[in-house]
């Protein structure tokens, strides 16, 4: 299986530049139309995008809302770059940090509060496997990148063992799957809802969740230009993505019942399963609250994954008013 390898200077470099290119100009008076970029997973965003409450608050400054949906964080992450949208919805915690490496002009805008139970280390039932220890030598599928990734880096070092004490098999969460289902691998490493759909679908044990290991904080972005000229947007969208997450805690089944066709048609009793492990707390990003950020970029500028040393403090914040 592939082992780790650095993302190179030319594509740290062009991840910088593309993000140059993003949008310095306050909302387009002529289209009046905010572009957000998406996952499946971005539940709040989703949970917005069907229910249509951004789309009424923001019709009120006449302005639109274009959707468009990514298949997963790093192409979600380029098109930002790229400015091909103006904000990201939620992503993993360690995309910011990888996307300082190359100089980006992003800023936090929001954030969820942790939530350490929404990532796992799955085993099949039968394995002999049994601690993290015993991971030594073995196929262990991940998500090059993603905030699993940190939490396998985490795990190995709390077990006195490093990355390469491993074969790391860099799969997406659908090949994970599938590579874990059909036992080509020993452990797999991943995320919700996909880590609830396993437990209940496959006799699997967890090795290990994130208490203790990876916060698992998600992170709403946009370019530092676009956050400059557009306060009172980014003001709706904090706003709203708040309430949406207030209206999810307090309803669980109807938002599952609503995600569930969107995450591959799965059962409303499995997505408010999942659901139940993720925080959905919008707040504002406070410096303090990176100090996970710094682990993050430590951890993986020392097994070789980035060119240089970030300070994660370094990335600007935008910061709500308060109500």
């Amino acid at each position: 299986m592939a082992q780790a390898k650095p993302f190179t200077r030319t594509a740290l470099l062009a991840l910088a530049l593309g993000i140059g290119l993003l949008a310095a100009l306050p909302v387009d008076a002529a289209s009046q139309q905010l572009r957000i970029g998406f996952q499946k997973s971005s539940t709040l965003i989703t949970l917005l995008k069907s229910q249509g409450g951004l789309e009424r608050e923001l019709a009120k400054q006449d302005i639109a809302i274009s959707w468009h949906e990514f298949p997963s964080g790093q192409p979600l992450l380029e098109a930002l770059n790229l400015g091909n949208v103006d904000l990201s919805a939620d992503v993993a915690d360690t995309v910011p940090v990888f996307a300082q490496a190359a100089g980006a002009q992003l800023t936090y805008f929001a954030q969820e509060a942790p939530s350490p139970s929404a990532q796992g280390i799955l085993v099949h039932a039968d394995s002999p496997l049994k601690s993290l220890a015993d991971l030594k030598g073995r196929t262990v599928a991940v998500t090059k990148a993603a905030g699993s990734h940190y939490l396998l880096i985490a795990a190995l070092n709390k077990a006195g063992l490093k990355f390469s004490d491993i074969k790391p098999a860099y799969l997406t969460p659908a090949d994970g799957r599938a590579a874990f289902e059909n036992h080509k691998v020993d452990a797999w490493v991943t995320w919700e809802p996909f880590l609830t759909s396993a437990r209940e679908q496959l006799p699997t044990r967890t090795l290990s969740d994130g208490a203790h290991l990876a916060d698992y904080q998600r992170y709403y972005l946009t370019g530092s230009a676009f956050a400059k000229a557009n306060p009172k947007v980014l003001q709706t969208v904090f706003d709203e993505l708040v309430k949406t997450g207030d209206w999810l805690r307090a309803n669980p089944r109807q938002a599952a019942e609503i995600l569930g066709p969107q995450w591959g048609g799965l059962a409303p009793a499995i997505v408010e399963q999942a659901n139940t492990h993720r925080s959905y707390q919008v707040r504002a990003v406070q410096p303090g609250s990176l100090a996970e950020q710094q682990k993050i970029a430590d951890a993986f500028f020392a097994e070789g994954l980035l060119p240089k040393k970030v300070d994660a403090l370094a990335l600007p914040i935008w910061t709500p008013e308060a109500h």
